[in-house]
Order: C-alpha cells, then structure tokens, then sequence
C-alpha cells in the first residue's frame, strides 16, 4: 500500500528572516575562509582586499556592497559576516 502525501504549511516560528547574499558578498566569504592571507587583508584593509580579488579573480560586487565591507571594523570574519548579514537584512 502507497501512503497518502500529507501536506503541511510552511511558517516561521521566532525566526529572523532569510537574508539573500550575492554571489560576489559568497566568494568575498569563501575566499576569506579558505586564505588566512587574504581574511587578514579583509579584516584590517577591506579596500586593497576587494579590489586585489582573490587568486587573479575580482569580486562582482556591487557599489552598495562593497562600501558596506568597506565601513565595517571587525575583527574576526565571523563578526564581519555578523555585521553584513544584519545590514542587509534591514534593508528589506
């Protein structure tokens, strides 16, 4: 015997909403976590970092994102992370 498909609502429950990140703010992260070099430069001169890219390849970012990296002062990539994900989840 074939049980039947149950179907349930989706809904949050004391959730903060998703934040959507580009594709550049993903490799701006994924590059920081896999280069300790290049999370140090992040970290201490966002501005060289982003426009030096990471392995010859720049990052496609927008204005908007790359000043929001820009005016953080974090001091590790997970408070870096922390601060972008909240400022863009008061944007919308």
């Amino acid at each position: 015997m074939i049980a039947p498909i149950t179907y349930q609502r989706a809904f949050q429950v004391g959730q903060a909403p998703l934040v959507t990140i580009s594709s550049g703010l993903s490799r701006v992260f994924a590059a920081a976590v896999v280069n300790q070099q290049f999370r140090e430069m992040l970290l201490h001169d966002p501005h060289t970092a982003l426009q030096k890219g990471y392995m010859g390849e720049a990052f496609l970012l927008s204005k908007e994102e790359q000043e929001l990296i820009i005016s953080i002062r974090a001091n590790t990539l997970s408070e870096l992370a922390r601060e972008v994900s909240r400022s863009l989840g008061s944007q919308y």
